[in-house]
């Protein structure tokens, strides 16, 4: 009998930690946020597309090391390198990334790659609308992943060989 009574107590006190904890959160003030009228306000840590960022001079940092893709553990990263001349030059060092693809059917925004990247080329940015009904359309070319030249910047000219041969 006195077994029952404390097996009763003990899931009494229970039950009244549980709605404590209940009451208490209907008691504090609830945040709501106007997502597509207003813009999310995101953690600074937060990984979303990556973007491959540019120097002070509109030239890319991206010296197609790969060390990015080494370091992915989904791989994948394809890069695809290519020599800089002395009449085009698109990054700082002795290659540039001709191909960056990243395809995010595979990544899990671990930032892996934005850690092992030496030159800082390689970030995450805030965009999170990455939703697709076609899974072709999720991997992201350099292109569409390239920082914006910044202002006053003057960015380096890319003549194709069609262009060059005649």
């Amino acid at each position: 009998m006195a077994e029952d009574k404390r097996n009763i107590l003990g899931a009494a006190a229970a039950i009244a930690k549980g709605m404590s904890v209940t009451f208490k959160e209907m008691m504090s003030p609830t945040v709501t946020e106007f997502y597509p009228e207003e813009p999310p306000k995101f953690e600074e840590r937060f990984r979303g597309k990556h973007v491959l960022q540019r120097d002070e001079n509109g030239m890319e940092k991206c010296v197609a090391c790969f060390l990015c893709a080494a370091a992915c553990p989904a791989n994948c990263i394809y890069i695809e390198a290519a020599e800089n001349t002395d009449t085009v030059r698109i990054s700082g060092g002795e290659r540039y990334a001709k191909v960056y693809n990243i395809d995010y059917n595979r990544c899990i925004f671990c930032g892996y790659c934005v850690e092992a990247c030496p030159t800082d080329a390689i970030t995450h940015g805030h965009g999170f609308e990455l939703a697709q009904y076609n899974t072709s359309t999720l991997i992201m070319r350099k292109e569409d992943m390239l920082a914006p030249v910044p202002p006053g910047a003057k960015p380096p000219v890319i003549e194709t060989e069609e262009v060059a041969a005649h």
